[in-house]
């Protein structure tokens, strides 16, 4: 694997020599345009540590036929459609399975609720439409359309954040698999290896609810939060030293204590009971996904190594756990002081954390 020279780079970059082991000792058939088969897809994205080329890491853990189910889709007709709760991994899984189907996985469209429907579409370079008038080469193609003229995956990131106007711009090109150009008499028809990973939730505000006639032409994944809090401290110790590398920050041990920890009172929180379900909690607003709880440890482990002794500690951990929960200053402080003073209180082992929460609140 090559040494990053950017902040965060693209999978099929930071993974690029795992590709070509796959590559190289993938003999199964190839849907048209694809870089990999449907098997070393899969095992691109679980990970095999016994592969005859070397072992390759897992990207996503979780059920391995949700990880089938997707891949089967996109070697179809059908696009894609990952759903879920924020910090489910939605967006790191597109963007393994374009960058191990197509060896691209820049194609992003994001959503938000100013995108324009040239982000689906094409949009125009004025300066020479005014001078020579509609042409091809004052169109914009928008990674959409790319994705089409050269036989990509199109990743959609929040698709219910865009206004719905915009959302159905994509029923032609799910549809038909043709984008017209009315203005040029023209239309641009997919290559093989075309299709679309699109992600979205229904848990944040300002979503847009997808039309019918759009959902029919997705097959829909949903991706589970984890489903036991070992998967969830697996997780969360492998990104936490991903990060880590990837930032450069110096070498600091990630404490399995502390991160099971973290996990344990984001779990609580979020299913609103304890682990030994005796004693039910309020919920706070807001998700307490794995993904938060990573950024709550990186940031730990950059005040453990910049101002600490090296080794993370409960303090180190107390004020992101916090941030992250009391995202409502009223309801959520009073949660969370709920849940300090009559959980956290209580574990012998958790002292140090106790006192160390009380400060940081």
């Amino acid at each position: 694997m090559t040494t990053p020279t950017v902040l965060r780079p693209h999978a099929e970059d930071q993974y690029a020599d795992e590709l070509a082991v796959l590559a190289k000792h993938d003999d199964r058939p190839r849907p048209p345009g694809w870089r990999l088969s449907p098997w070393a897809v899969t095992t691109y994205i679980l990970g095999d540590a016994s592969h005859p080329g070397g072992v390759i890491t897992p990207k996503y853990i979780g059920p391995r036929r949700i990880v089938e189910v997707a891949v089967a889709t996109l070697a179809t007709d059908r696009a894609l459609l990952l759903l879920g709760v924020p910090g489910t991994a939605k967006t790191w899984l597109s963007e393994h399975l374009a960058a191990a189907v197509s060896g691209d996985s820049t194609l992003l469209v994001q959503g938000t609720a100013g995108t324009a429907e040239e982000a689906v579409r094409y949009g125009w370079n004025y300066a020479r439409l005014l001078a020579e008038g509609p042409s091809r080469e004052a169109l914009t193609p928008s990674p959409v359309m790319r994705a089409m003229s050269e036989g990509r995956l199109a990743r959609v990131e929040e698709l219910t954040r865009m206004p719905s106007d915009v959302q159905d711009a994509l029923i032609t090109v799910l549809s038909e698999k043709t984008l017209p150009i009315p203005e040029l008499n023209e239309e641009v028809q997919a290559a093989k290896g075309f299709n679309v990973i699109a992600t979205a939730n229904d848990r944040d505000r300002g979503v847009n609810e997808l039309s019918s006639a759009l959902r029919r032409r997705f097959n829909t994944v949903v991706l589970p939060v984890p489903a036991s809090a070992e998967e969830e401290v697996e997780i969360v110790s492998r990104r936490v030293a991903q990060l880590g590398r990837s930032l450069e920050l110096p070498e600091t041990p990630a404490g399995l204590e502390e991160i099971r920890r973290v996990v344990t009172v984001f779990r609580e929180l979020r299913s609103g009971v304890t682990s030994d379900g005796r004693t039910k909690v309020k919920s706070p607003s807001g998700t307490l996904s794995t993904a938060e709880a990573i950024s709550v440890l990186t940031s730990g482990i950059a005040l453990a190594a910049h101002f600490g002794d090296g080794v993370l500690r409960p303090s180190d951990v107390a004020a992101g756990i916090v941030g992250a929960v009391v995202q409502d200053p009223v309801s959520d402080r009073v949660v969370w002081q709920e849940y300090l003073e009559t959980v956290v209180r209580e574990r012998e082992e958790w002292r140090d954390f106790y006192r160390a929460c009380r400060d940081a609140g």
